[in-house]
């Protein structure tokens, strides 16, 4: 569609009207049959505009109108739109949108939007604890009910791998706005985009101005005539951080409220504390608290270990230096509560069977290739018992490799080791 002008006024292209031909003289491209829409400007199949709105439902026409003036290469065309608002909102939205007709008015002064899906289904209003629908929201109970709303809507959205959102911010009460573009962060994909409509004066909340028309009108705004033609609306894309990577199942299903979301998040962001605790072979990571298996147990406070003493090994040093070996395998011994080193050698080999290839190899100095296999595997299976735990942050008490050199990447004051009895 680079072919029309941006203004999309002017009509100086066949591709303005519906139906195209085959081929325009104009600008020498060749059309498909199909009506302008998604197959001709994007790849994913669906693309959702979702839009808060309170006694002002021309924030969905407005932004509409803005996306339909930017450059085609970097247009996104809705295929559907939705909006959350109250059950006020709603009857204010069916009234100015759709009975009215601007919604329709706009799709046929602008066919470069297509036909985006848009009925009453698409509304969603903001329900009580009791499942009634909100009229307003003006205490702190209906306020919780809207962030879990919203909360719930954007991880619905967001569920489908072959969608791209467009949020719109601008409608509804300040809380619900602030509300949609928090939930955006915590589950916006690559793909998803957040904006605010920016409509100038006079225009801007005018209950009678929508979009500014193809054939412009005379609008009486505050006694004064003034032509739609000097409406200038302008669509601010609002970058913003994305966490939804890490984020567990449950918070991205949406089955977890608005509150419980952010509290997850924010313990993830908190200052690391780590507390291994040999006695009940149980570790707590921040508030987290978990049982691990006494081979990553071991694994883990040997690394705590060496944390602590400002030791930050590569795995070089692991394979040629019986010292870092025999020291994990000293506290190992401490978790299983063996002291004579030929049953803990028979343990070992016991291990054989269930952990492959034994740990007793790290007990002799010419096995480089078992030393290795056991550094990889240690790291790896630690790390996939914390994940489990821990979906959010479990990076922080995993080894990482740091310069070459691993280490937990934390500091050693936010370690604690309860030593047994041994």
């Amino acid at each position: 569609m680079a072919c029309a002008p941006s203004t999309m006024k002017s009509r100086a292209c066949c591709k303005t009207s519906w139906p195209w031909p085959r081929n325009c003289n104009a600008c020498a491209r060749q059309f498909s049959d199909k009506p302008p829409g998604v197959a001709h400007m994007h790849t994913t199949p669906r693309k959702i505009l979702l839009a808060v709105t309170g006694i002002s439902p021309q924030v969905v026409t407005e932004t509409l109108y803005a996306l339909s003036q930017q450059a085609p290469e970097h247009a996104f065309i809705p295929t559907e739109v939705h909006l959350v608002t109250t059950q006020t909102g709603k009857k204010i939205a069916m009234e100015g949108l759709l009975e009215k007709g601007h919604f329709q008015a706009l799709l046929q002064d602008y066919p470069q939007l297509g036909q985006p899906r848009f009925d009453e289904s698409h509304i969603h209003v903001i329900r009580d604890s009791a499942g009634q629908p909100l009229d307003d929201i003006t205490s702190e109970e209906e306020n919780t009910q809207a962030a879990n709303t919203i909360t719930q809507l954007m991880a619905d959205l967001t569920s489908d791998a072959q969608s791209a959102l467009h949020v719109s911010i601008s409608g509804g009460r300040k809380t619900m706005g602030f509300f949609v573009g928090y939930a955006f962060s915590l589950f916006a994909r690559p793909q998803d985009q957040l904006s605010h409509v920016l409509v100038s004066s006079p225009f801007e909340s005018q209950p009678q101005f929508f979009f500014p028309p193809a054939q412009p009108r005379t609008l009486r705004i505050n006694s004064t005539d003034v032509s739609t033609a000097n409406a200038h609306i302008t669509l601010a894309a609002i970058p913003i951080v994305r966490l939804r990577h890490g984020q567990p199942q449950a918070l991205l299903e949406g089955k977890a409220s608005y509150s419980d979301t952010v509290a997850a998040i924010q313990e993830s962001l908190d200052p690391p504390r780590l507390i291994i605790d040999l006695r009940s072979q149980e570790v707590i990571c921040d508030k987290t608290q978990f049982p691990l298996p006494p081979r990553e147990l071991a694994w883990l406070t040997w690394w705590a270990q060496l944390n602590s003493e400002g030791i930050y090994p590569t795995r070089a040093d692991f394979l040629r230096k019986d010292e870092l070996r025999n020291s994990f395998l000293e506290i190992y011994k401490q978790v299983l509560g063996i002291k004579d080193p030929q049953k803990f050698k028979e343990y070992l080999e016991e291990q054989k069977v269930k952990h492959g290839t034994s740990l007793f190899k790290l007990l002799q100095d010419d096995a480089p290739e078992d030393h290795k296999k056991q550094f990889d595997t240690l790291n790896s299976k630690l790390k996939n018992h914390i994940k489990k735990q821990l979906p959010i942050g479990w990076e922080k008490y995993a080894p990482k490799n740091i310069s070459k050199a691993y280490r937990l990447p934390i500091s050693k004051e936010s370690i604690t080791i309860i030593w047994p009895d041994f």
